[in-house]
């Protein structure tokens, strides 16, 4: 049978129909490959990962906190350690230095020499004056010599007259003699004076060439070396020092903390007070309030506290920085006990059969702590056997506790 040449070109296909078909298949793979891809990528991440590690108990941690702290501040302020007694010492006159025996952190006592000044020129005005001195000195004498063989003079002439050996006029003379020589025996003196004074203002410049401590100290910081120029008077530019060093007395550290004004009513002559440095923050330095200075400063609305620490030690230098709590004045310690070590919140103590205990968490692991307490506080419990200030006690527990168990996340 013959075909029909009408429908054999109907089935016939269009190249350009066969490249788009081809087109939509090709995005239909590329499609299938990335869901592969994503899917692959997602399994191996899972894989990497591993079996999800135990997430632990859910527990809520504090730390142990020093004794009178948190419990019984009513205020909190910052501030900064500061000494009373601090000078930069300079010299009375301006001068050349010529040594210095003073370094950074070098003790001194009061009076110790610092520096020494050019001298040359005030020494050679010293032995001049020295030299006056003892010229007047000589002078004084010889005219105490003439004077007493003028008194032997006066005395014989006097006899004689009284013998008519000699006339009125001699003996008035020996009498004159005699005056003037006193009249000069008194400047001799006077002139000696004057020199003594001369001498002993020469010796005093030559003191103040001397620099040297007014009170005992460490030396904080040395300002000049030998060879410049030091004057007490800002001088000659850069090039002319105003001090040799910094002198502190370590003796006279206490704080200074600006309170808000709206607070000072918090705030009371002898308070204690627990301050801590900004260097070491988990030493809590027991203090007391000096006084409330008088005055407030309207620009920042603040008022001046200072404040004393019970005892100084070495590590609180001057112009740190530190915070301070003041406690509750009305708070009683019996201090007639044992000494509280630590606080901890309420929560962190438990008891089983009368016996008070904690748990720690020490190297990523509990542990029953038994502890002795002392006062409690609203929520807050003081420790006096079993915990230091710093430890981590557990507050709150979803779970049972056991002795050993690794705490994840610390």
């Amino acid at each position: 049978m013959a075909l029909d040449k009408e429908q054999l070109d109907a089935l016939r296909i269009d190249p350009q129909q066969r490249v788009a078909g081809r087109g939509s298949g090709r995005y239909v793979l590329i499609l299938i490959g990335l869901a592969i891809l994503v899917a692959a990528v997602f399994a191996g991440m899972r894989f990497a990962a591993g079996p999800a590690a135990d997430s632990g108990p859910a527990m809520e941690f504090a730390l142990a906190q020093p004794p009178g702290t948190a419990q019984d501040a009513v205020l909190d302020a910052s501030g900064y350690v500061v000494a009373r007694r601090i000078a930069t010492v300079s010299s009375k006159v301006t001068g050349r230095i010529d040594a210095v025996f003073i370094e950074e952190g070098m003790s001194v006592e009061q009076g110790q020499l610092m520096a020494q000044l050019d001298a040359s020129s005030v020494e050679a005005q010293f032995a001049l004056a020295k030299s006056q001195l003892e010229s007047a000195r000589r002078g004084l004498e010889e005219t105490e010599v003439r004077l007493a063989e003028a008194d032997r003079q006066l005395a014989r002439k006097r006899r004689l007259r009284a013998d008519k050996l000699v006339s009125e006029a001699e003996l008035d003379a020996a009498e004159s003699e005699v005056k003037a020589l006193n009249a000069r025996l008194n400047a001799s003196r006077s002139s000696v004076s004057v020199a003594e004074r001369s001498l002993a203002v020469q010796k005093q410049e030559l003191d103040d060439l001397q620099i040297r401590a007014p009170f005992a100290g460490i030396i904080i910081s040395k300002n000049a070396q030998p060879g410049e120029m030091i004057s007490p008077v800002s001088a000659g530019g850069g090039f002319t020092r105003t001090g040799i060093g910094t002198i502190v007395d370590m003796d006279s550290r206490e704080i200074e903390v600006d309170v808000n004004e709206a607070y000072i009513n918090r705030v009371t002559d002898g308070q204690r007070v627990v301050a801590t440095l900004d260097a070491y923050n988990d030493w809590d330095i027991p203090a007391s309030v000096i006084n409330i200075v008088p005055t407030a400063d309207r620009q920042r609305a603040t008022v001046k506290v200072r404040i004393a620490f019970d005892q100084l030690d070495p590590r609180i230098l001057p112009d740190m920085g530190v915070k301070v709590r003041f406690l509750d004045s009305e708070v009683e310690i019996d201090d007639s006990g044992p000494a509280v070590l630590a606080v901890v919140p309420s929560a962190a103590l438990r008891s089983d059969k009368g016996t008070d205990y904690v748990w720690l968490v020490r190297n990523g692991q509990l542990e029953r702590r038994a502890v002795s307490t002392a006062r409690r506080s609203g929520g807050s419990i003081e420790i006096i056997a079993g915990v230091s200030p710093g430890d981590r006690v557990v507050t709150t527990a979803n779970i049972e506790l056991e002795e050993g168990k690794k705490v994840q996340g610390l």
